[in-house]
């Protein structure tokens, strides 16, 4: 005959049971691992965008180059990156960089791949003098195209203090970088930045500090500035109604330097933002929090 525990007992008993059968909720909490810290610009290693390629510790900043093109190389001595801004028009597959000591020493191959990706289509309807272009007007063409290409090819030896962008204007994106554009029916050349509907007149701010290098009105892009952010990294700002600003100025992260507009060819006022990255167009959106 088996004895029934005494009622010490018992309570001793139910006690150990009710702790056995306490949640774990009650144990003490997981600690998640912490995320890790944001890079700019994020990678993404297809046409448009930009690779981080390591180039390992070095004692002094390494020389790298893209088709003999200098790039934005950053880090310190424990380890540095090279920043590869890679044209719309890239194919995929492999590609390299080559990587110096300095300037005048032998270099090293590095590759690297280039992923596909599929930009969608837009189609719009502007004047049909900005798409059928009459000879004087593809004449001013030309001239326009000769300057910026000497403008693109701006080379500072300043490595930007920080890489972060903030989105120079408020406002809806009603456009995206990389969209096949279809101008009249007529295939154009890809979208090679982000718009950003406002109204005009609104204050356009520079998203990083810089310096003024190039103030215009094109045919095209109507109202134009070009900022040099150090190290081949620039940015363009297009459709402007009023620049507040001339080449040598210099700009701090938050200022306003001009204002949207809808000049040049467009469909509404809205600011067309570009950034260049080793004379390559690429993503805005991958220097920026959202």
């Amino acid at each position: 005959m088996q004895v029934p525990p005494s009622p010490s007992r018992r309570s001793a008993l139910l006690a150990a049971a009710s702790l056995l059968a306490l949640p774990a909720a009650r144990s003490a909490p997981r600690q998640n691992p912490p995320p890790p810290p944001a890079v700019w610009p994020r990678p993404s290693q297809v046409p448009g965008g930009v690779a981080r390629l390591s180039l390992g510790p070095a004692a002094r900043r390494p020389v790298a180059h893209a088709d003999d093109i200098p790039l934005l190389v950053t880090g310190d001595v424990i380890e540095w990156t090279a920043l590869v801004g890679i044209p719309l028009a890239a194919t995929t597959g492999d590609a390299a960089i080559t990587i110096a000591a300095q300037a005048d020493a032998p270099a090293r191959r590095l590759a690297y791949r280039i992923a596909g990706k599929q930009y969608q289509e837009q189609r719009l309807t502007v004047a049909p003098r900005t798409v059928d272009l009459s000879p004087e007007d593809q004449a001013r063409y030309e001239r326009e195209r000769g300057h910026l290409a000497t403008v693109m090819a701006t080379f500072t030896d300043a490595v930007p203090a920080q890489l972060q962008m903030q989105v120079p204007v408020p406002g809806r994106r009603s456009g995206s970088f990389g969209l096949r554009r279809v101008f009249n029916g007529q295939p154009r050349n890809p979208h090679s930045g982000m718009d950003i509907a406002a109204a005009t007149g609104t204050p356009v701010r520079a998203p990083l500090d810089g310096r003024v290098i190039d103030v215009g009105d094109y045919f095209f892009n109507g109202g134009t500035v070009w900022l040099d952010h150090g190290a081949g990294l620039l940015s363009m700002y297009c459709h402007l109604s009023a620049m507040d600003c001339q080449v040598g100025d210099t700009v701090r992260a938050g200022d306003a330097f001009c204002s949207v507009g809808a000049t040049g060819r467009v469909t509404g006022p809205h600011l067309h933002w570009s950034v260049m990255l080793n004379r390559a167009m690429v993503d805005p959106a991958l220097f920026i929090a959202a």
